[in-house]
């Protein structure tokens, strides 16, 4: 049996989690939102050639692990990073990384696992957790989203590490094998920053990421119900909705935890003026979340008769205004 000596703890969001626990276990402690800011994960894209659960795919984080990647080529820290063919082969593997005492951290679909309550079960295979030993056909499994350590079988394990679908993780795992004893976070903070930046106001002609991103699905929201009626405009909604809300902490919780990234950046860098961003981004966020609520109110029909389909998409254009602010601010940091 091997069982590593791992600090579970809970976060917002799973790879920042995983990512944040890991480090941790190499003795350097590293927050949260420092992890998702260096790691320039606030994103967003609507791509409605790319079907997820048969609607468009709507995302507001960059892709699975690249928060990781990141984080530790910033920060100097040396990993390792391996996809399989052979689910037996990634096993294999797993077992032989957690008896040289890493733990690890591995990207799953949600569908079939086995510790997750029904509801949060779903065709969803970019969340990530940490095994960090196992006892013949048991791991022992850290997932951020739980309140305490859990366990699955070998079959199970398998199964979720080989879901399939978009963004199936092909028995992704990863893990820190060095970590410096002194790390500068001021360069990685600044770099951060201006990839995320970059990522939602700085990229040119292409309509579907960003800021543009966000404009481009308010503009195609305000012609749902004419164009796909009313059944499936709902369906379109609840799927934005599902991906905001439910699927990886996603849009008001990301914009929160960037906004914990950027006040813990202030004093890091000692810049002022970010703290005061910091606020702007929590009161964009709850912008976010009013869109979340008067949009479940839509899909449930309970939605007042002025809340309709352009009275969402204004809230979008809200949101895509104050964050075009607040990123072409950032894009100048010194």
């Amino acid at each position: 049996m091997i069982k590593l000596e791992f600090e579970h703890r809970q976060a917002g969001h799973c790879e920042n989690g995983v990512t944040s626990n890991l480090l941790n276990y190499h003795q350097y402690k590293i927050s949260e939102p420092m992890v998702f800011g260096i790691g320039a994960g606030l994103f967003f894209s609507y791509l409605p050639f790319m079907k997820m659960q048969h609607a468009p795919t709507t995302t507001f984080r960059v892709w699975p692990g690249m928060i990781f990647d990141r984080l530790t080529k910033e920060l100097g820290i040396q990993t390792v990073i391996l996809k399989f063919r052979d689910p037996r082969e990634s096993m294999t593997k797993l077992n032989e990384v957690l008896d040289q005492g890493y733990p690890v951290g591995l990207q799953v679909g949600t569908y079939n696992l086995t510790f997750f309550p029904p509801e949060y079960r779903m065709h969803y295979n970019m969340h990530n957790m940490v095994v960090y030993g196992y006892d013949h056909e048991t791991y022992f499994v850290s997932d951020t989203l739980m309140e305490k350590l859990v366990e699955i079988s070998y079959e199970d394990l398998m199964r979720v590490r080989y879901a399939k679908g978009t963004f199936a993780p092909m028995g992704r795992m990863y893990y820190p094998t060095y970590v410096p004893k002194e790390i500068n976070l001021k360069p990685a903070i600044i770099n951060g920053i201006y990839k995320t930046a970059n990522n939602m106001v700085g990229v040119p002609f292409f309509p579907l990421i960003g800021v543009k991103g966000i404009r481009y699905l308010a503009r195609q929201m305000r012609k749902w119900e004419k164009k796909l009626g009313p059944e499936k405009a709902s369906y379109y909604l609840g799927q934005v909705l599902r991906m905001e809300e439910e699927v990886g902490t996603a849009g008001a919780g990301f914009r929160f935890i960037y906004g914990a990234f950027l006040d813990e950046a202030s004093r890091v860098l000692n810049q002022e003026w970010l703290k005061e961003l910091s606020i702007e981004m929590g009161e964009n966020a709850n912008k976010w979340r009013e869109f979340s609520y008067y949009g479940s109110r839509n899909c449930k029909k309970r939605g007042k008769a002025d809340q309709s389909y352009d009275f969402l998409a204004d809230m979008l254009m809200d949101c895509a205004d104050r964050e075009e602010k607040i990123f072409k601010k950032l894009a100048k940091i010194k």
